[in-house]
């Protein structure tokens, strides 16, 4: 929660849509069908990145890919939204390679800017989380080893 208290990048990501708002830009996809306007399949996989439902956001993602791949004008806005989607289920990876991607184009855009920080901190922050665990780990082991050469004695 300190990131999204800290950057406002984030704040955004993690306001789930309610099943009332998603349910709109489901059915404005399914009006439009067969010929579904790029924008509405945008805003619903962006909205399906908002939810808490770790599949959805998945989903969400794999839409906003496509999006990217086949619509030139979808571009910058699928980059951004991809690396904040990619933040918010942990693919820090794929996150930081979408921010950068449009910092070759846009290299002084402060959202992209921002988010690149947000995206160096959580990786660092949750590098020490693992290394603190894994320390943790490492001596329990010890102990336990310890306690039982002891008994053996």
């Amino acid at each position: 929660m300190f990131f999204e208290k800290l950057y406002a990048s984030m704040q955004e990501v993690n306001e789930p849509l309610s099943s009332e708002q998603l349910r709109i830009l489901r059915d404005q996809l399914e009006s439009e069908k067969p010929n579904v306007n790029p924008q509405s399949e945008f805003n619903y996989a962006w909205g399906l990145v908002k939810l808490d439902h770790h599949k959805q956001q998945i989903d969400g993602l794999h839409i906003m890919e496509r999006l990217y791949k086949d619509v030139p004008e979808l571009r910058r806005d699928c980059l951004y939204y991809l690396s904040l989607g990619s933040v918010k289920v942990g693919d820090y990876i794929n996150a930081r390679r979408y921010v950068e991607a449009m910092l070759k184009k846009e290299p002084n855009n402060s959202q992209a800017l921002e988010l690149k920080k947000t995206i160096d901190d959580k990786v660092t922050n949750d590098g020490l989380v693992g290394l603190g665990v894994l320390a943790g780990a490492l001596a329990v082991g010890v102990g336990i080893a310890g306690a039982l050469m002891r008994r053996k004695k």
